[in-house]
């Protein structure tokens, strides 16, 4: 953990323009388009967010991001250089949950959208994310979160637990 005061907090990495508490794509691919419009980056890059959902949808391809217990953590396959100069996380909640080819068929309504400049970036965010995720209680919280600085505030919390 020597590198740890490098690497932002996940929480860092959130903020309301981030996160949508009432996704309502009623597929994969539209929750994908839901989530790729938050990143305020490329809002104004049109040529870019197509990039970026194309990535994401051949990653879905290989395997689903689905991680089971109505988790998925869209991301791409590769770092997608020159797209973003800064590791950026989405958040959106789906009520009603949409099928995703999670690994326990559970329909996904908790979605973390990852991207990041670097692939040693995108890996240790992701292994971050993983983990505190398994928590249950992190799970239920998210689920009942009101506003996006709640959701900000429990994934703080819960990267400081770990």
């Amino acid at each position: 953990m020597q590198n740890a005061a490098k690497r932002p907090a996940l929480g860092e990495l959130l903020s309301p323009a981030t996160i949508k508490l009432q996704l309502s794509g009623q597929n994969r691919d539209a929750v994908l388009t839901e989530l790729v419009a938050l990143i305020p980056e490329i809002a104004d890059r049109p040529e870019d967010r197509q990039t970026l959902l194309r990535a994401l949808q051949e990653r879905e391809l290989l395997h689903s991001t689905g991680i089971g217990d109505g988790v998925a953590l869209p991301h791409a396959r590769n770092a997608l250089v020159g797209l973003v100069d800064r590791p950026i996380l989405v958040f959106g909640r789906h009520d009603g949950g949409i099928a995703y080819s999670a690994i326990d068929g559970a329909p996904a309504q908790l979605f973390f959208l990852l991207i990041a400049p670097t692939v040693t970036q995108h890996l240790a965010i992701l292994a971050r994310l993983g983990r505190i995720l398994r928590d249950p209680k992190l799970r239920k919280a998210l689920l009942s979160a009101d506003n996006a600085e709640k959701v900000i505030s429990l994934i703080r919390d819960a990267e400081a637990k770990m």
